[in-house]
C-alpha cells in the first residue's frame, strides 16, 4: 500500500473515539468494492494486522473478480471473507454479523442517466433486502448510507441544511431517482425500525472523493482528478457558481465508524467539514493549480446533463454528528485534493 494512504488510515484509527466497542466483532460491507467501502475495509483489516483487533469483515460485491483484484492481499487472510450477490436479490449469508454498512448504490451522474431502474431499486429494493438481513440475523446496528442530494434545492435560503430542513425535489424528472430512491431508503429504514424492532442509523453523506474513486466516475471533482493526475486541462461544465460541501474519504469512514458504535436508532446523521464547503469553480482552480493546468469551459450534452444534480447551494450543517457522534474531520478540500491526487499518481 502506498505510504501516504496508510497514513490515512492510521489517522482514521486515532481519531476513532469508542474504537475499542469494534474489537472481536463481524462486519458485511455492502458496496465493498467502491469509494467507501473499500477505505473501510483497509481500516478493519488494518486494525487487525496492527493491533490484534480480530474483526471479521465480509466484503459484498456484485462481482468475484473484482473483489478478489481489489483485496487480493487479504484473500488468504483468515479474518476476511467475501459474499458475492446482487442486494437487490435476498441476502443468503449464514454468517453471524454484529454490523451491517450499507454502501451499495449508483452514486455518480452518469449512472443515473443510463441505469435509472438500477439506480432506484438499489436504494429501495436492495434496502429492504439489507434491512431484512439485519433482522434475519439480529444486527447490533445497521448503517444507511443516504445522501445530501435527499435535501434537493434549496427553497429554505439557509446557509446550510439541518436534518429536519427538506429542500424540492421535481420527481418527475429522470435525474430525481437517485435522490427520491434514498428518501425512500430512509423512510424505508423507520418502517424496520418500527416492525422489526431492529437498530438502524443514517448516515447524510456530501459528495465524498478520495484515492480509492473509481476512474470512470463521473462525478465532477472526480472528473477533475482524473484530468489533474494525466497533466489534461480541468473541463467545467458550468459557470461553476455550485456550492457545495464535500469531504474526504476517510472523514466519511470516520464519520460512518462512529455512527456505527454511537448513534441513536432511527437518527439521521449529516457528515461534512467546515473546510471543505467550496464553489465548484473555485474548486476547479484548485485541483488545477495544483498540477499547473488550466481550467477550461465545455457545456454538457444532454446524456450528461440528464444526471448532473440541478442543485446549486448542497452544504450541510455537520453539529449534530460533532455533538452527539463526537465526529472531528481531520482533512480540509485542500489536504484531501493534494492526497487523492499523490496517492493516484503514485498507483499510475
Amino acid at each position: 500500500m502506498n505510504e501516504m494512504y496508510i497514513k490515512d488510515i492510521k489517522k482514521t484509527i486515532e481519531s476513532f473515539v469508542g474504537i475499542e466497542l469494534i474489537k472481536n466483532k463481524t462486519f458485511f460491507i455492502t458496496g465493498a468494492n467502491g469509494l467507501i467501502g473499500s477505505f473501510l475495509v483497509d481500516v478493519l483489516m488494518y486494525l487487525n494486522k496492527e493491533y490484534d483487533f480480530n474483526i471479521t469483515i465480509i466484503a459484498n460485491s456484485r462481482s468475484e473478480e473484482k473483489i478478489k483484484k481489489r483485496f487480493s492481499w487479504y484473500i488468504s487472510d483468515v479474518h476476511f471473507r467475501y459474499y458475492v450477490g446482487d442486494i437487490n436479490n435476498k441476502i443468503d449469508c449464514d454468517e453471524s454479523v454484529d454490523y451491517i454498512i450499507n454502501c451499495a448504490s449508483n452514486t455518480h451522474p452518469l449512472q443515473y442517466s443510463t441505469d435509472p431502474i438500477g439506480t432506484i431499486m438499489t436504494n429501495i429494493e436492495g434496502t429492504a433486502n439489507v434491512l431484512d438481513f439485519a433482522s434475519k440475523i439480529k444486527a447490533i446496528k445497521t448503517i444507511f448510507l443516504s445522501s445530501v442530494e435527499i435535501y434537493g434545492e434549496n427553497i429554505y435560503n439557509v446557509d446550510k441544511f439541518k436534518e429536519n430542513e427538506m429542500g424540492y425535489i421535481d420527481c418527475n424528472t429522470l435525474r430525481a431517482g437517485y435522490n427520491e430512491a434514498k428518501r425512500c431508503g430512509e423512510a424505508l429504514c423507520q418502517a424496520y425500525i418500527e416492525k422489526k424492532g431492529i437498530d438502524i442509523s443514517i448516515v447524510r453523506l456530501p459528495r465524498v472523493y478520495g484515492p480509492t474513486m473509481k476512474m470512470d466516475d463521473t462525478k465532477a471533482l472526480s472528473q477533475f482528478i482524473n484530468k489533474a493526475i494525466i497533466g489534461e486541462d480541468i473541463v467545467l461544465k458550468s459557470k461553476g457558481e455550485q456550492y457545495f460541501s464535500y469531504l474526504y474519504v476517510a472523514d466519511a469512514v470516520l464519520g460512518i465508524l462512529r455512527c456505527s458504535v454511537a448513534g441513536k436508532s432511527g437518527e439521521a446523521y449529516n457528515l461534512g467539514n467546515i473546510k471543505s464547503d467550496i464553489k465548484l469553480k473555485d474548486l476547479a482552480e484548485l485541483v488545477a493549480k495544483s498540477v499547473g493546468v488550466k481550467v477550461i469551459f465545455d457545456l454538457p450534452d444532454e446524456k450528461e446533463n440528464k444526471g448532473f444534480s440541478k442543485a446549486t447551494i448542497a452544504r450541510l450543517d455537520y453539529s449534530k454528528a460533532e455533538k452527539e457522534l463526537d465526529f472531528k474531520p481531520q482533512y480540509s478540500i485542500s489536504d484531501g485534493v493534494e492526497r487523492t491526487i499523490k496517492i493516484l499518481k503514485s498507483e499510475e
